[in-house]
């Protein structure tokens, strides 16, 4: 079997943060989450998103976000107003602060 090269000007991304929250907050943080799901929704380059919570460790979640390019996120959204609305909703939350990582798809490609 050939693999064919990734054309990742043209692969959306997939932004991945693993999220720790302080102990008893997860709650309020679900519920900001909430709200604050409206935000990124709204930015230009966002393609869908979504939260998941962590079986063995339920004050662990991973966000996974689809953008349509690196810089959507990266200038784009980290740099909106919107950001600090975002920020102020969320930050707080976490102990320690995220890792964030993009990553692009290999498999399957849109070829295959």
């Amino acid at each position: 079997m050939m693999f064919k090269a990734l054309d990742t000007m043209n692969s959306p991304i997939l932004e991945v943060a693993s999220l720790d929250v302080k102990a008893g907050e997860t709650a309020a943080f679900e519920r900001a989450f909430a709200e604050a799901s409206a935000i990124i929704a709204a930015m230009p380059g966002y393609l869908g998103h979504e939260l998941q919570r962590c079986i063995e460790r339920n004050h662990r979640y991973v966000l996974l976000v689809r953008w349509r390019t690196l810089e959507d996120h990266t200038e784009g959204f980290r740099g909106s107003p919107q950001y600090q609305q975002w920020r102020a909703l969320l930050h707080h939350f976490y102990d320690p602060f995220p890792v964030v990582e993009h990553f692009h798809r290999v498999w399957p490609d849109d070829k295959s």
